[in-house]
């Protein structure tokens, strides 16, 4: 049985299901989802992610890491974490750039966080020559907290689903998925409106009927966790998404097949399902917990104080016959009209005067 049919028949049963419950058993599903049984990155995949465009935005994380390292006063042990890693090319093209530090290559503990088996076996693969071999993990709470951390976080929070509802002219609904013949136990997934019996956190912004606003309690609570960890061990964690810096209205939910868009009730468990970041909401799940966090820039005012025009000049003058193609990974990673300013940066770190690389004011 499908999981389009296992999922109508439980809606049949039980009731309309929440986007988020939707968007997680289409992900998570340990029989069909997605990221549990056929994660498909990269330009013969589904989608391509950001490290995939290009090497450079790895190696200017990876530079990145290092100069956090010495802010922190160069401990002789310090963890670099990446949460999500994808196929492992970022964490290999950082790896690679910090062999200008040796010492911090030393001091290094890697871990990977990541539940999806397949991704874990392409990371293996991609990290196998590397100077640093990795461990994985499932979750920030199997992090050990005797050593300060450096956590990497790039297109993690689009995957944390949010809930959905619906401004009307009679008050608030949830946006659910049922069934067309729920009498039946069949039929084809739909959306539509579930009145709101209880209580719900109303947003403290103009909504006007017929918007949605979304609400991630996954990522509020990555922003606690994260706070909470970089609280015991000292360090900052980078987050680059998708997403919106201010609360805003709209529904963002999308699949992605083949890099088209999809109808996300058409085929559960066959694209990649995404919402956007909601960084307010991260960062004042990590606030409340106590940690410090950053204004969000956007990603391509981030790389370019990182450094990526400098590294792109460096890359064409080396290899002449690639300077068109370097040219537009550049522009694909900066750019207003690309990824540039809806992807937006910013860092969660432990509450002291660490001043974190690329957000000095």
């Amino acid at each position: 049985m499908s999981l389009k049919d296992r999922l109508a028949r439980e809606i049949a049963l039980t009731g309309p299901m929440t986007v988020a419950d939707y968007m997680t058993r289409c992900l998570h599903d340990p029989q069909a989802g997605y990221y549990a049984t056929r994660p498909a990155l990269g330009a013969t995949g589904d989608f391509i992610t950001a490290p995939m465009i290009s090497q450079m935005f790895g190696e200017l994380i990876g530079l990145w890491a290092i100069e956090l390292w010495n802010r922190l006063g160069a401990p002789e042990r310090v963890r670099l974490v990446e949460v999500g890693p994808g196929d492992g090319t970022l964490m290999a093209d950082a790896l690679r750039a910090a062999r200008l530090a040796p010492e911090f290559l030393e001091a290094v503990d890697l871990i990977l966080i990541e539940p999806s088996a397949p991704l874990r076996e392409a990371q293996a693969r991609m990290l196998a020559d590397s100077d640093v071999h990795p461990r994985w993990v499932s979750s920030l709470q199997q992090l050990e907290t005797d050593a300060p951390v450096i956590l990497i976080a790039n297109e993690v929070l689009d995957c944390m689903p949010a809930r959905q509802f619906v401004k009307t002219e009679d008050g608030w609904a949830e946006r659910c998925v049922g069934v067309t013949d729920a009498e039946n136990g069949a039929g084809d997934l739909q959306f539509g409106l579930v009145r709101i019996t209880g209580g719900f956190k109303r947003p403290d912004f103009e909504v006007a009927p017929g918007q949605t606003i979304e609400i991630s309690d996954q990522q509020a609570i990555f922003g606690r966790d994260l706070a909470n960890l970089l609280k015991a061990a000292d360090g900052a964690a980078l987050l680059i998404d998708y997403g919106r810096a201010r609360p805003e209205a709209g529904d963002t939910l999308q699949a992605l097949k083949r890099h088209q868009k999809v109808d996300p009730l058409a085929e559960p468990g066959e694209a990649d399902l995404t919402q956007w970041a909601d960084f307010p909401t991260v960062q004042e799940a990590a606030v409340h917990a106590g940690a410090g966090v950053t204004g969000c820039l956007g990603q391509g005012e981030f790389l370019k104080l990182l450094g990526i025009e400098a590294r792109a000049d460096r890359l064409k003058s080396g290899r002449p016959d690639a300077a068109p193609i370097i040219e537009r990974q550049l522009a694909r990673l900066t750019d207003d009209d690309q990824m540039g300013t809806l992807f937006k940066a910013c860092a969660i770190f432990s509450p002291h005067t660490l001043v974190v690389p690329g957000f000095e004011e």
